[in-house]
C-alpha cells in the first residue's frame, strides 16, 4: 500500500539513526564505568528506569483504552503495542544493574547491615536474593499480560473475532491491578530503598501516574509525526489531539496531586526517619530542581492545557508533550540522584550518556516493533464509530 512505502522509509531512518546513536552513548558509558563504577551504576538506573517507564505507561494506557475504547485510544494503540513490546530488551539490560547492587543499595552491603538495626530489621524483605527473586517475578507477570494483550489484537485484524475483543476488555481490567501493584512494589525496591530508611505509602502511586503521563506525552510527539502521512493522515483529527491533551491534563493535575499529598503528610509530620529526604531535597542545590518541577512540570503545563486551542494545535500540543518529557526525565532525576548527594546538587555527563545510550536501542526496538503491523487496528468493531467523527483543526 501507497502509505506503507511512505512510511517505511521514514521508520527505516528513525530506528537507524538511533541505533547508532545508542550503540555511540554505550560505548561512552563504558569508559565512564571504566574511570568509576559507582557513578556509572547510578547513572544507568536513572536512564533505565525513564525508557522502563515508557514500556510500563504503554502497557497500563493499553489495558485502560481496551477497557474504555475510544478514538484517542485507536490513534495510539499501534504505538502503545509496539512500545509494550520493548520489554524483553528492558529484560536484558537490566543485567548490569544485577552487578551493581552492592554499589547502589545500602542494604546488600553486608558491613553495612551488621551495624545498622533498622536494616537489619528489614533484611527479610531487603536482601539479594529475594530482590532478585522479586524482580524476575515482576518481569514474568509484565510479559504474560503484555505477552496476551499483543497477540488477541494481532489476531483480532486476522481474524475480526468479536470474542478477541471481549478478552481483551476481561483481561485488560486485572491488569490495570496487577500494574498498580507489581510497580508499586518494584519502586519500593528499585528508588524508595536508596533510602532504606526512608518509606513513603503512597511512593509507587508517584510511579504510576508519572509513567502514564511520561507516556501520553511520547505518544502525542510520535503520532503528531505519523498523522501527516496515511493512514491516520485519514483518520486523526483535530478531536483526537485535543482528547489526547484532555487526558494528558488529567495526568498532569494527578501527579501535582500525589506529589503534594506525599510533601503535606511528611513535612507536617516532621518525624526524624521521614523529613530528611525532602531536607536533601530542598537544600544545597536541589531547591531548584524542586522550583523547577513545581514550575515546568505542573504549573506551565497546567496553564496551557486549560486552553481549547492549544489542545487542538497539533504543533503547539506537540511542544508541550516535548516539555513534559524534559521534565519527566527531571523528575527521575530528583527521586533518585539525591540519595547519592545528599550535601550538594551534582550531575555528571554519565546521568545524559546513559538515558541516551539506553533510549537510543529502544527507539530502535520500538521503531522495529511499530514496523511490523498496521498503524490503526484493522478489524476491531469499535474503530469505524471511533473515527467516524473527525474534525480538523485550522
Amino acid at each position: 500500500m501507497n502509505h506503507a512505502e511512505t512510511l517505511t522509509p521514514i521508520l527505516a531512518r528513525w530506528q537507524q539513526r538511533a541505533l547508532i546513536v545508542g550503540v555511540l552513548a554505550l560505548a561512552l558509558c563504558g569508559v565512564g564505568a571504566a574511570l568509576g563504577t559507582a557513578q556509572f551504576f547510578q547513572s544507568y538506573l536513572l536512564g533505565y528506569l525513564f525508557w522502563l517507564g515508557l514500556t510500563l505507561g504503554s502497557f497500563a494506557l493499553l489495558a485502560l483504552h481496551h477497557l474504555v475504547g475510544g478514538g484517542w485510544g485507536f490513534s495510539i494503540q499501534r504505538l502503545l503495542e509496539a512500545s509494550s513490546r520493548t520489554l524483553p530488551l528492558l529484560i536484558v539490560l537490566f543485567l548490569p544493574l544485577a552487578f551493581g547492587l552492592q554499589e547502589l543499595y545500602l542494604w546488600a552491603r553486608p558491613e553495612a547491615v551488621s551495624g545498622d538495626p533498622i536494616l537489619q530489621h528489614k533484611a527479610r524483605y531487603l536482601n539479594v536474593p529475594f530482590f532478585t527473586a522479586r524482580t524476575i517475578a515482576y518481569f514474568a507477570i509484565w510479559a504474560l499480560l503484555i505477552f496476551f494483550l499483543n497477540r488477541w489484537s494481532k489476531q483480532q485484524d486476522q481474524s475480526g473475532d468479536l470474542m478477541l475483543t471481549r478478552r481483551l476488555r476481561q483481561l485488560s481490567g486485572p491488569s490495570l491491578v496487577i500494574y498498580v501493584l507489581t510497580l508499586t512494589f518494584a519502586s519500593v525496591d528499585w528508588v524508595m530503598s536508596l533510602d532504606p530508611h526512608w518509606y513513603s505509602t503512597i511512593y509507587g502511586v508517584l510511579f504510576v501516574v508519572g509513567q502514564g503521563l511520561l507516556t501520553l506525552a511520547f505518544a502525542i510527539v510520535v503520532v503528531a509525526r505519523l498523522s501527516q502521512h496515511r493512514p491516520l493522515s485519514e483518520v486523526m483529527g483535530a478531536k483526537h489531539f485535543h482528547d489526547l491533551g484532555n487526558l494528558m491534563f488529567a495526568f498532569v493535575l494527578l501527579w501535582a496531586y500525589v506529589s503534594f499529598s506525599q510533601f503535606l503528610i511528611i513535612w507536617s509530620g516532621n518525624l526524624p526517619e521521614e523529613i530528611p529526604w525532602y531536607l536533601h531535597r530542598l537544600h544545597g542545590g536541589w531547591q531548584w530542581i524542586s522550583l523547577a518541577l513545581v514550575v515546568f512540570h505542573f504549573a506551565l503545563p497546567f496553564v496551557l492545557l486549560l486552553s481549547r486551542k492549544m489542545k487542538r494545535r497539533v504543533e503547539l500540543l506537540v511542544k508541550v508533550a516535548v516539555g513534559m518529557i524534559v521534565m519527566r526525565f527531571i523528575d527521575l532525576f530528583w527521586l533518585i540522584a539525591p540519595s547519592f548527594h545528599t550535601e550538594t546538587f551534582a550531575f555528571h555527563w554519565l546521568d545524559v550518556a546513559a538515558p541516551v545510550g539506553i533510549g537510543g536501542l529502544w527507539i530502535a526496538y520500538f521503531v522495529r516493533q511499530l514496523k511490523d503491523r498496521p498503524l490503526l487496528p484493522l478489524r476491531d468493531p469499535r474503530v469505524e464509530i471511533a473515527f467516524s467523527h473527525k474534525e480538523h483543526s485550522h
